[in-house]
């Protein structure tokens, strides 16, 4: 994995309160408790998300340079939950296309009175270097490269914490494409802070994790050794192109050695919980039995997503 590319003073000002969300390297267990504490307030007993006037006087942009669906409609629903307005920015035919430069872009959408953007690109940093240039707004990363997720991995903590409550005493595993997975990267920070010392990395070992060597974080290319009590597994989609590059000749291959079944999924607690970022690539990382068992809270993750957009949209707007 590279070097995280997010400067803690950048998310913070003087007072140490966010003003960006760049990354989770750097930033303490207070502030993601704090943010996890705000997203749990915005839904209600029943699991339902509540609305917020938190936004109401202010106006969200949209601006994802990669193709997504699921995050970009969630950050987008969050947004007007909170009464935001919101602005879906049409990159195909924006004055990009005309060679402009990206900040003066940027410094165009100020001018018309945005006061967020949220920004997915395929370069490592930059939503950093957004937020390096262009003061007066908050910068919320979207997904960067391999680089970072780290509203992903919010919504994956909240997850975690609903169904463990407590972060120091539980296993951790996170199978797939460790190497160019920005949500794993996000994961991994997240946990440490949160004080998890038990994290299993499981992938094939060119598809593993490359970083400086750390004592919670413990190395696996048996899929069934890694899995041995765990209390959550955290599965990753696999792109086709990282399949070429690990010289994995097929999905069924991938899938034998690496994919999570009903059986292997008995050899990790009784009650560990199954999760995924999505899209799910069925047959391929995750069997159906296991993707939509008792087990699975993929989809709890996504009203979570929801949760903690809407939570750290808040915190920024110095309304939470």
């Amino acid at each position: 994995m590279k070097k995280n590319l997010i400067s803690n003073h950048i998310q913070l000002d003087d007072s140490g309160k966010l003003i960006h969300l760049l990354g989770l390297e750097g930033l303490s267990k207070q502030h993601l408790t704090h943010i996890l504490d705000t997203a749990d307030s915005l839904i209600d007993a029943s699991g339902n998300l509540r609305k917020s006037k938190a936004l109401d006087d202010m106006s969200v942009a949209n601006l994802f340079f990669e193709p997504s669906t699921r995050t970009r409609n969630t950050f987008e629903i969050a947004a007007m939950r909170s009464s935001a307005n919101v602005i879906n920015v049409d990159l195909a035919n924006s004055a990009l296309k005309k060679n402009e430069d990206l900040l003066d872009t940027m410094r165009t959408l100020k001018a018309m009175q945005i006061d967020m953007f949220v920004i997915r690109h395929k370069q490592n940093g930059l939503p950093h270097h957004v937020a390096q240039h262009l003061k007066g707004v908050s910068i919320l990363n979207a997904g960067d490269g391999i680089n970072a997720h780290p509203t992903q991995a919010l919504l994956d903590m909240l997850s975690i914490r609903q169904h463990k409550k407590a972060f120091e005493d539980l296993s951790v595993a996170i199978v797939g494409d460790i190497t160019h997975s920005r949500v794993a990267h996000s994961n991994i920070q997240a946990l440490k802070t949160l004080g998890t010392t038990d994290i299993r990395l499981i992938a094939p070992k060119v598809l593993q994790y490359d970083s400086t060597p750390c004592s919670a974080v413990k190395y696996f290319d048996d899929i069934e050794l890694g899995l041995k009590d765990c209390n959550v597994v955290i599965v990753l989609r696999l792109q086709k192109e990282r399949m070429i590059e690990a010289d994995i000749p097929n999905k069924q291959e991938y899938f034998d050695n690496f994919g999570l079944t009903p059986k292997r999924l008995a050899l990790a607690k009784p009650d560990a919980i199954v999760m995924h970022p999505g899209p799910i690539n069925r047959g391929v990382e995750i069997d159906s039995n296991v993707a939509d068992g008792n087990q699975s809270i993929i989809l709890q993750q996504v009203t979570n997503g929801i949760a903690v957009r809407m939570a750290v949209m808040q915190i920024l707007a110095n309304k939470s």
